[in-house]
């Protein structure tokens, strides 16, 4: 498919700029050289140095944001903004933005950070100025990785020489933008746009455009012109010829360059590899933008060589290797924190795959709140667990008054997902799993795909919905990004249907939404079925006896005729605002029933003291609480419900038949779409907007309403566990 999408942040939130970082820096600091203040973090950790270097200052030190979580873990890690970009600063004139200039600032960064020696990596002009220190200090670089070298070791072709010049009126396109009076005309953004496609330019780099024009943003027509002239030896600046500067390194170098690079050929990479005595790694189809693009193989070869840069220990570790036949039955189980639903039916497929194979041993790798549910049940959490960046605060970061738009919040997401698909991968080296199982780990399914040498165990994905779908808010960009997500996601497996040894839909074909995936794409209940297997719903848990139902009620003090109203919003901090909006509509719905008793729980991730503005002692048939692991159980036991539109908690209740009112996130498309339309398949609940929601007496009146209400859903089979578990257990 061939879209623009991507070029153009969408409105509402900072594209490139995710709220919560999965790793934040342990010190920041700045240090001024020459009158110009340099902003750096450093990523502590006692071990070597890696210094990633700046870039060109069209952009600033966040172009490495898929490798600071990972390379953090295992070596020292520092970056600093270059002269020009993000948060250092910004001096006049081309002679300030001289690569001798940039290569100082590394050395005076790495003196403020106290950093003795340090592998440098360098991207684009990072490499120039990695080879200045290299050459001008040796004993202070112990290597140098070079990714898609954008150095002046000869001459470029004509089409992407940098003018000075323009003709007004003259229609500008191509490589003609690369042009400082065109710039200074106003068309400075346009060449952002042009140079990001430029640099990503592969199929379904729609992010890591999106990304670049934002960071990109705060750029001026002088200031970016500076920064090439003073590389170039323009306005009466000084260039340096690399040549000799290559000759006089000494230290390891490791080429990387992308075959189909437009901002520099390949042939620069294999030039800088044999001026160094360097290594040269050719990345097959892939552009310029390699960290951004190919963040896996990127962190594999950074690593790979800082490690290879140490000196080997007297004394190696022991280790013990088994007999095939002999090993156990082993299986990694990843649950999706975004609800807890998802590891009440993971733990039921688990019970399932045990009784199947009573040797099989299970390992969560998993995140809170996940993991308080899988520690009290007794499973085993993968110690790697703590390395990962926590979805769920993602996610609630990127909510406000009940609105999430999953989709953007899920591409916003991706530094989260890079980094745990990095622990993942180092989990599954390190040891020898017969299966994984992914229930909805949407990292792992998707750089498994884009680098499935790495697969080394059966597979079997889980998910309760399929196709990304557009809200009519987000108009005709969402359309097309959703769409292109959807065409990667088909191409995926159409290439590589082994990664995915197991395909499992946790419903039936008719829950799947009867939509297209986007325009000339399949439809996706057809593709689905064509390309699932079907569990049915897996609900996780057995609905409590009229006994236990009965203890519970009397437990909150309830009596024979009294009715209890459960109030909840999953096990995520997304859903704090319909909370303070149904304790407001607690005394009208009181009057209008005061039978009506209401428990509000607010779950693993909500503090209560966030809703004591509303006192329970002054209102008796309100109580608040916090996580309750047996909240199915209350939900079992109640006469009705408030609820978000999460799918597990809705079909918690159609399961037990209770009557329910959902009120779905704004923008979230899971929860609009596909969740009502399963809903509507077991006349299920009843859906509220957030907007009526919010009147007290309309939000009253409907929960009087639906607590008397008949109550004749289809039935929810009750054996969707024992099936999922009979389509993995084969895997062993």
């Amino acid at each position: 498919m061939s879209m623009q999408a991507g070029d153009c942040p969408p409105a509402g939130h900072p594209p490139g700029v995710a709220r919560h970082r999965p790793r934040p820096a342990d010190r920041t600091g700045t240090v001024d050289r020459g009158g110009v203040r340099l902003a750096y973090d450093v990523f502590e950790a006692d071990r070597p140095t890696v210094l990633l270097m700046p870039t060109w200052s069209i952009i600033d030190s966040r172009v490495w944001k898929f490798q600071v979580p990972y390379l953090a873990r295992h070596y020292r890690v520092v970056t600093f903004d270059g002269r020009g970009s993000g948060r250092s600063d910004r001096p006049a004139g081309a002679a300030a933005y001289a690569d001798t200039e940039f290569a100082a600032d590394a050395i005076a960064v790495m003196n403020a950070t106290g950093t003795d020696q340090a592998l440098l990596v360098g991207f684009s002009c990072g490499v120039a100025w990695s080879l200045h220190v290299a050459a001008d200090q040796p004993d202070r670089v112990t290597g140098i990785v070079a990714i898609g070298a954008s150095c002046g070791l000869y001459d470029l072709p004509p089409e992407l020489r940098f003018s000075v010049r323009g003709e007004r009126g003259e229609p500008v396109r191509g490589w003609a933008r690369y042009n400082e009076h065109y710039w200074r005309e106003g068309g400075l953004p346009d060449y952002i746009r042009f140079f990001a496609r430029s640099v990503y330019h592969e199929p379904h780099s729609t992010k890591q455009r999106e990304d670049f024009v934002a960071w990109a943003a705060d750029n001026t027509p002088d200031g970016l012109a500076d920064t090439v002239a003073g590389r170039l030896g323009l306005h009466g600046s000084t260039a340096t010829a690399l040549e000799p500067l290559c000759a006089g390194v000494s230290c390891p170098v490791l080429v990387v360059h992308g075959s189909e690079d437009r901002i520099r050929p390949p042939e620069f990479g294999r030039v800088v590899a044999e001026l160094t005595g360097g290594s040269l790694e050719v990345l097959d189809g892939v552009g310029h933008g390699v960290p951004n693009r190919e963040p896996v193989r990127t962190n594999h070869l950074i690593r790979e060589f800082a490690d290879r840069l140490q000196p080997p220990q007297r004394t190696a570790a022991p280790t013990t290797w088994t007999r095939s036949r002999q090993r156990p039955r082993r299986a990694l189980y990843l649950s999706s924190p975004i609800g807890l639903g998802h590891v009440r039916r993971d733990l039921a497929i688990a019970t399932e795959m045990r009784a199947r194979h009573p040797d099989l041993q299970i390992d969560w790798l998993a995140q809170d709140p996940v993991t308080r549910v899988l520690r009290a049940a007794g499973e085993t959490v993968h110690p790697a667990s703590r390395w990962l960046a926590s979805e769920s605060r993602h996610i609630e970061d990127e909510c406000a008054d009940h609105d999430l738009n999953a989709f953007q919040a899920i591409r916003r997401m991706d530094e989260t997902l890079v980094q745990n698909f990095m622990v993942f991968d180092e989990v599954a080296t390190e040891t020898p799993y017969d299966v994984v199982i992914g229930d909805e780990a949407w990292d792992v399914d998707y750089f498994m795909h884009e680098n499935p040498e790495l697969k080394r165990f059966s597979f079997a994905w889980l998910t309760d919905f399929v196709g990304w779908l557009p809200m009519a808010s987000g108009g005709e960009d969402e359309a097309a990004l959703t769409a292109d997500y959807n065409a990667e996601m088909i191409e995926q497996r159409a290439r590589y249907r082994r990664m995915r040894d197991r395909s499992i839909f946790v419903g039936n074909p008719d829950d799947v939404v009867d939509a297209s995936f986007g325009p000339g794409l399949p439809g996706i209940r057809e593709w689905t079925v064509q390309n699932f297997d079907f569990s049915g719903y897996v609900s996780g848990f057995t609905p409590p006896a009229e006994e236990e139902s009965a203890r519970l009620r009397a437990d909150l003090g309830l009596g024979a005729d009294d009715l209890l109203c459960v109030v909840t919003v999953g096990g995520s901090g997304v859903g704090t605002t319909l909370l303070k909006r149904v304790i407001e509509a607690v005394p009208c719905a009181r009057r209008l029933a005061p039978a009506l008793h209401f428990l509000v729980v607010c779950g693993p991730r909500i503090d209560p003291d966030t809703l004591l503005r509303h006192p329970e002692k002054g209102n008796p048939g309100l109580r608040i609480r916090g996580y309750l692991p047996n909240l199915h159980r209350y939900l079992a036991a109640c006469d009705l419900a408030v609820v978000q539109g999460g799918l597990t908690t809705c079909m918690e209740l159609t399961a037990t038949g209770r009557p329910f009112i959902y009120v779905p996130l704004r923008n979230h498309f899971e929860q609009n779409f596909h969740v009502p339309h399963r809903l509507d398949r077991y006349g299920a609940g009843r859906c509220m907007s957030y907007e009526d929601a919010c009147e007290p007496e309309l939000l009253a009146a409907a929960i009087v309403e639906t607590a008397h209400a008949q109550v004749r859903y289809r039935p929810v089979e009750t054996d969707g566990a024992a099936r999922a578990a009979d389509l993995i257990a084969d895997l062993l």
